[in-house]
């Protein structure tokens, strides 16, 4: 764009002020910060919080009915208490359901997974005189069309503790539960020079984490660079740690793993989706594993790599899941050496294989009474899980990278950070100066306790 293009663009904005409610994933954080940022540039004023905004950005979720159904309540909050904003509903939910969307009235636009990186719509709310919304949803297919993420870097340097970075979109795997194809299209990738540049400039602007974001991250490749290269190019940056998010079991190979062991940076946590511990129910799926590798994957984690947390998600109630069925992926998950568990309910959402089986009548769903009870089994599996792992942390130094401090009840102020494998930490003192003083900053911890809430709670070391 031209000089004289820019400054126009900062012309027409500088009055105008933005701010994004983010909702769903990593990626769609990162995205966020990424959009914000180009509207900066281009002299939109960031809206601090608290503060009414011209502009309010909904970025939404759509990976189950219930993130659409939350993100409608939010919807319908955010018009309510913000009757003088415009409003841009953009994202997954706006990919997938725009004419649901369209029915809410307060909506000014409605973006789709492409769309939501060009500003220009932004500028259009504000020059649309009719009170029917600006709808913009394109096929999501489109190498152009990807956009970058990564997290703005903040005001002040106690803020720059974690930053998202986008590396990857969309997702090839076609699992057949999954309506991200429908939404993010086929899988793409960043060029590596471009990543290593953002996560260069987010180290120089005091970033400590950098967490590497997509819808397939293992599935990264672009010119013959695939994850492990790239992990190679980001180990030479000044930082404190790298994390990967959510990668699949068929590419946590030995190459990855090795790196992470032998790695200064790369920090020792997986989370590898699990989704069953059943081999009938993960070949209904369409998973590109078994039982038998995915415990072989997790195995050769934790025992080659020093301190390794494994979480993994872990669906109830997919279509024709017998008791059987499910008590052999409680077994399974039993004797597994995971750190965490996120459980979740099968959603059934239309357009994607699943959908059309039950349609079929080619399997049977299963009674919400009989999900609401696996669901609690497993969710208590996961708490004992998770408390069997961090137990031995009592007793030990930790590092922990601090994040947000808070002021708790009979003037306890609070602040809580991660380990490099993912333990959430909180430190609790009534000095106000020393607890807002660990703000961004990664320190010894000597861990005291774990409380019911599964964290860890301890002392900094001077």
């Amino acid at each position: 764009m031209a000089i004289h293009e820019n400054k126009k663009d900062m012309k027409d904005h500088q009055n105008k002020s933005v701010t994004a409610i983010t909702l769903g994933c990593k990626l769609n954080y990162a995205e966020s910060s990424a959009i914000l940022d180009k509207l900066s540039q281009q002299g939109w004023k960031l809206s601090t919080k608290g503060t009414k905004a011209d502009l309010l950005i909904i970025h939404t979720c759509a990976v189950t009915q219930q993130a659409e159904q939350k993100c409608r309540q939010k919807i319908r909050s955010l018009i309510r208490n913000n009757p003088e904003s415009r409003i841009a509903v953009i994202g997954c939910y706006s990919q997938l359901h725009p004419e649901i969307l369209s029915e809410i009235n307060g909506i000014n636009a409605i973006l789709g997974s492409n769309d939501k990186f060009d500003s220009i719509w932004y500028d259009q709310i504000f020059q649309k005189k009719t009170s029917t919304p600006l709808v913009k949803v394109t096929h999501p297919d489109s190498d152009a069309a990807i956009g970058h993420g990564y997290s703005l870097p903040a005001q002040s340097s106690q803020e720059r503790t974690r930053a998202f970075l986008k590396i990857q979109d969309g997702c090839d795997y076609g699992c057949s539960y999954c309506t991200i194809p429908l939404i993010r299209g086929k899988s793409r990738s960043i060029p590596a020079t471009e990543i290593v540049e953002r996560a260069s400039l987010l180290a120089s602007s005091g970033y400590r984490e950098i967490i590497l974001t997509g819808v397939n991250t293992g599935d990264y490749h672009h010119d013959n660079v695939r994850l492990c290269d790239l992990l190679r190019q980001l180990e030479k940056i000044d930082i404190c740690r790298i994390r990967i998010s959510s990668i699949e079991p068929d590419i946590v190979n030995h190459e990855l793993i090795s790196l992470v062991a032998g790695s200064r940076i790369i920090v020792p946590h997986f989370h590898i989706p699990l989704q069953s511990g059943s081999d009938t129910i993960l070949n209904a799926m369409r998973r590109r594993y078994n039982t038998t590798l995915y415990r072989n994957k997790v195995f050769d984690a934790v025992e080659s790599i020093t301190g390794c947390a494994i979480g993994a998600d872990v669906m109830v109630g997919y279509p024709g899941e017998t008791e059987e069925d499910f008590l052999n992926m409680y077994r399974f998950i039993e004797e597994l050496p995971l750190a965490y568990l996120h459980v979740f309910s099968c959603s059934v959402r239309a357009g994607t294989h699943l959908a059309r089986q039950i349609e079929m009548r080619e399997c049977k769903p299963v009674t919400p009474e009989v999900i609401s009870h696996r669901y609690r089994m497993l969710v208590e599996l996961g708490y004992k899980k998770e408390r069997k792992f961090k137990l031995p942390s009592v007793g030990n130094i930790c590092m922990v990278l601090f994040e947000n401090p808070k002021l708790q009840k009979k003037g306890i102020h609070q602040c809580s950070g991660y380990t490099p494998n993912y333990q959430r930490v909180i430190v609790e003192s009534e000095d106000h100066n020393m607890i807002h003083s660990l703000k961004g900053n990664e320190l010894p911890v000597l861990i005291d306790s774990v409380d019911e809430d599964l964290n860890l709670k301890g002392r900094v070391l001077s």
